[in-house]
């Protein structure tokens, strides 16, 4: 990577820190790209293939001014560390492994880096901690939101959300399968019952909590609590991309109707 690929990332997240290969510039960067870059995946509802190249994803997220999703802000991210003198591994975590078993896993990238301690980066889980965390059992707290993460009987490392989006993920500290986190990423955006497939999800991380959309929803987090509203009209949701979450997407707008049939398909009861 150049050094003006480096500046550019850093003029994309706001960042003018220090660069030293150390934790609390990997503090400060992790935190700087989640208050900048949007967790999102409108281009598997625009029919737009993705991978898990990070150099594409760098492209998308710096050159293009998107977000993306898990394959892509944390490749992009881990790219960019490695430039930086960090020591960083990829790895293969899985979404709901306690629910879905073998069937999700390679679902979520997570980064390893290595430093005095081993830490965990993670700018691709969306509505997730804004900081790096050690994996280690234990709970602890950021911003004011609670996290928790255990064992499991079969040796991976469970991280639990916070109470406003309660979900979990799986990860052992090995390095990812590539071919299965490439396999899992064409699934995922393809599968008639893929979670990415059905629903339009934007998210990102503000000073005091998370402004998330889902389909029609706009709901705004803080450790307090949470409010919501519905989306109006294509206009409106097109207004709502470019602030708060920062994406300049007009071509989103012909997506309302699928938007609104997703919306009214959530409110189904299962079963």
């Amino acid at each position: 990577m150049r050094a003006a690929d480096i500046d550019a990332y850093l003029a994309r997240i706001g960042y003018a820190g220090e660069l030293n290969a150390n934790l609390a510039t990997l503090r400060a960067l992790h935190r700087a790209h989640l208050l900048a870059v949007p967790y999102e995946n409108l281009d598997v509802q625009l029919g737009r293939p993705l991978t898990t190249d990070p150099a594409a994803a760098f492209d998308k997220i710096v050159r293009r001014r998107r977000g993306g999703w898990c394959y892509e802000m944390n490749g992009a991210f881990g790219l960019v560390l490695e430039a930086l003198g960090f020591p960083v591994t990829r790895l293969a975590g899985a979404v709901l492994r306690e629910l879905l078993g073998a069937d999700n896993l390679a679902s979520h990238l997570v980064l390893k880096v290595d430093l005095e301690e081993t830490w965990l980066a993670d700018v691709g889980y969306g509505d997730g901690p804004i900081e790096p965390f050690e994996p280690v059992p234990g709970g602890y707290e950021q911003r004011g939101f609670e996290f928790g993460r255990e064992l499991t009987d079969d040796g991976w490392l469970r991280m639990r959300n916070h109470r406003f989006a309660p979900r979990s993920f799986d990860v052992r500290l090995e390095p990812a399968d590539e071919v299965a986190l490439a396999g899992k990423c064409d699934q995922l955006q393809t599968a008639p019952t893929s979670v990415f497939v059905n629903n339009a999800i934007v998210q990102r991380h503000t000073e005091d909590g998370l402004v998330l959309l889902r389909n029609r929803t706009l709901r705004r987090i803080t450790p307090q609590g949470a409010e919501e509203r519905l989306v109006d009209s294509p206009e409106d949701y097109v207004a709502l991309l470019a602030d708060p979450f920062g994406l300049d997407l007009p071509e989103a707008a012909p997506l309302w109707p699928r938007i609104c049939a997703q919306h009214e398909a959530s409110l189904i009861p299962a079963g």
